[in-house]
């Protein structure tokens, strides 16, 4: 049995892949790929909900919010860390994603234009994070499968804040509930963009389930939340944005209409409402942010120093 049967074979039998053990090219590629994609998603996704933070209407909004918008921050330094433990340069990464070699999830291309979209990305882009999310806790390489149980847990409480928001402009003034509707209308079909494209047209789902990286299709995972979603709109007196909507019977699922691929392979490729705006952001933080990097590098420096004066 060679390398990478036995590297299959191990797979197969639900083991944890670990830093240290040897694995296929191929393998270490993709989970580059998709840690440090999700690592950017986390990033890139505290822009959207920081612009927000002071123009929440409540002192316990601002503040809730920007403990989301921290939590966000710390699922990015979990991924990056997890990335790293495959032999790549976090600032690599980052040089990347600047640079636009590298993706992030699609729904972040889209802006946040009222309060409602707040409890929106909350209940809708968080729940899909979720979905796509807690099998992870399960995927096949070590790092990236305990870095995700904390992810889940805090995304949890995102999902929860962001129903919870909805939920109180639902029962509060018909401007409110209005708001609320716009917002949804807005996000659902992106929401749905981000499982990726169908199962069909992916590049990675097929590999990547052998694999055991993923371990649903992004089809599943789109019926999944769909069916999941629906009745807590309907709990808020919401109406999701397709006339195609329907339960199905005999399925024992929703039925749902065609989502814009066209729109979708359009952000993807850099040419969303906000794509330049965000990546522009996060290059100026990243400039301004120089200083801060080079006095925690200096200080370790000479912690190091003083210990190695002590040892000696």
């Amino acid at each position: 049995m060679n390398m990478n049967e036995r590297f299959e074979a191990y797979i197969a039998s639900d083991a944890k892949i670990e830093p240290k053990d040897w694995m296929p090219d191929a393998y270490r590629k993709t989970l580059i790929r998709q840690i440090s994609q999700h690592a950017h998603s986390e990033v890139v996704g505290m822009l959207p909900e920081g612009n927000w933070v002071t123009r929440a209407p409540s002192l316990l909004r601002k503040s809730i919010l920007l403990a989301k918008v921290q939590d966000e921050a710390g699922h990015g330094l979990y991924l990056y860390s997890a990335c790293e433990t495959l032999g790549v340069s976090r600032d690599d990464l980052i040089a990347d994603l600047h640079s636009g070699k590298a993706k992030y999830s699609s729904i972040f291309n889209y802006p946040a234009t009222s309060w409602a979209d707040m409890g929106t990305i909350g209940w809708l882009v968080d729940g899909a994070a979720i979905m796509n999310q807690v099998p992870l806790c399960k995927t096949s390489y070590g790092p990236y499968a305990r870095a995700m149980v904390r992810v889940c847990k805090e995304e949890s409480f995102h999902q929860r804040q962001g129903f919870q928001i909805l939920l109180a402009l639902c029962n509060g003034t018909e401007e409110q509930k209005a708001m609320a509707q716009e917002s949804i209308n807005r996000w659902w079909w992106p929401a749905l963009m981000m499982f990726g494209p169908r199962d069909e047209d992916s590049q990675h789902t097929e590999e990547s389930m052998r694999w055991r990286i993923k371990r649903f299709t992004n089809d599943e995972l789109r019926q999944k939340f769909i069916d999941m979603t629906v009745p807590q709109a309907e709990l808020l007196g919401l109406t999701i944005p397709d006339p195609d909507l329907k339960w199905n019977e005999e399925r024992g699922h929703y039925d749902f209409g065609e989502i814009n691929w066209e729109e979708f392979y359009h952000v993807i490729r850099g040419n969303g409402p906000c794509n330049k705006e965000r990546i522009a952001a996060r290059q100026q933080a990243h400039d301004e942010g120089a200083w801060v990097r080079e006095a925690a590098l200096a200080h370790s420096k000479k912690r190091a120093a003083q210990s190695s004066t002590h040892a000696a």
